[in-house]
């Protein structure tokens, strides 16, 4: 009997990137900056001429020591017990990222095997049964279930099962087993 497969992106869900950004924000602007002065929009959203800090997302080592999210770890190893879990990333885009989020995830999440990691440009290929991620267009298209991780940038989004954090998600699967 095959177990239930789920896709879990990385940025903005497995992955902390709100942080660094504030970092970068800080350095840029001489100024801190808060979740609560970008919520509902990116960090490189809030003013015109922060646009370009969205161009530190191609440097190499950009993505190498993002925080891990509070609980991810504790929790997807959790789920293996019962499911296939596949690290599903858009790493395309930019180039530079490939390795950086090789590496992380291998220092972070050192029970995962290379062969569940998928780099991918568009997210419509994966066949999974769950979907965690961030950014709505990646549900859109996914036909399986969709989770939307909460992030910043997708709070007035409410078309699919919202989780809020990794000891939701637990909750989530919890729930989906007892069925």
């Amino acid at each position: 009997m095959m177990k239930p497969r789920i896709a879990i992106d990385m940025d903005e869900v497995m992955a902390d990137i709100e942080p660094k950004f504030q970092k970068i924000y800080e350095r840029e602007f001489g100024e801190k900056i808060t979740r609560d002065d970008y919520w509902g929009q990116k960090i490189y959203e809030t003013r015109d001429e922060t646009r370009y800090i969205r161009d530190f997302l191609h440097d190499k080592g950009f993505f190498r020591d993002l925080e891990v999210m509070p609980d991810s770890q504790e929790v997807i190893r959790e789920l293996m017990e019962d499911h296939e879990i596949f690290i599903t990333t858009a790493a395309m885009e930019f180039r530079s990222s490939f390795e950086d989020k090789y590496d992380w995830l291998q220092e972070h999440f050192p029970f995962l095997h290379w062969k569940n990691f998928v780099f991918c440009g568009d997210k419509s290929i994966i066949r999974a049964d769950y979907m965690i991620d961030d950014h709505v267009r990646n549900l859109e298209s996914f036909q399986g279930t969709g989770l939307l991780f909460t992030a910043s940038h997708n709070i007035h989004e409410d078309r699919f099962t919202r989780v809020d954090n990794w000891q939701q998600v637990r909750e989530y699967f919890k729930t989906q087993k007892a069925k």
